[in-house]
């Protein structure tokens, strides 16, 4: 399998994105509602930072399955504004990006998705971990 295949094949599209004004709350709330584990935070459409469920999780020092009040999440989460605790300038890659070295990337880090971005910084999608598992899956 020494294909070239461009990220852009097997990336998201359609990504869950927000500004960073937004709060941990509300952001909370579209992990569980689309079933997601990272959100790509941005200013118009140029990539500023990356949030991810386990970085949300950190904050309150709880276990990300853990079940607590919505009221009492709420007001925890609340006491922090989403650009002091998101990932700002996250590590990248572009459409053109191979999948091969997208793996490296994702082997040789701590995180679990790269946002993909066009030439002016625009996201255009996002790539995770799980992509790259389905990619290999669909190759057997």
């Amino acid at each position: 399998m020494k294909q070239r295949v461009p990220v852009a094949q097997i990336m998201s599209k359609n990504v869950i994105a927000v500004n960073p004004t937004k709060k941990l709350s509300e952001v909370d709330s579209l992990f569980k509602e689309y079933n997601i584990r990272h959100i790509p935070v941005t200013d118009g459409s140029k990539l500023i930072g990356v949030m991810s469920k386990s970085d949300l999780a950190k904050l309150v020092f709880r276990d990300p399955n853990q079940e607590i009040g919505e009221e009492m999440l709420r007001a925890l989460y609340d006491n922090f504004a989403l650009r002091d605790v998101m990932v700002s300038n996250p590590v990248t890659v572009t459409g053109d990006t191979h999948i091969k070295e997208v793996a490296e990337i994702l082997a040789n880090q701590t995180f679990h998705s790269l946002p993909v971005v066009d030439e002016n910084g625009d996201l255009i999608g996002i790539v995770t971990t799980t992509d790259l598992l389905n990619y290999l899956l669909e190759q057997y």
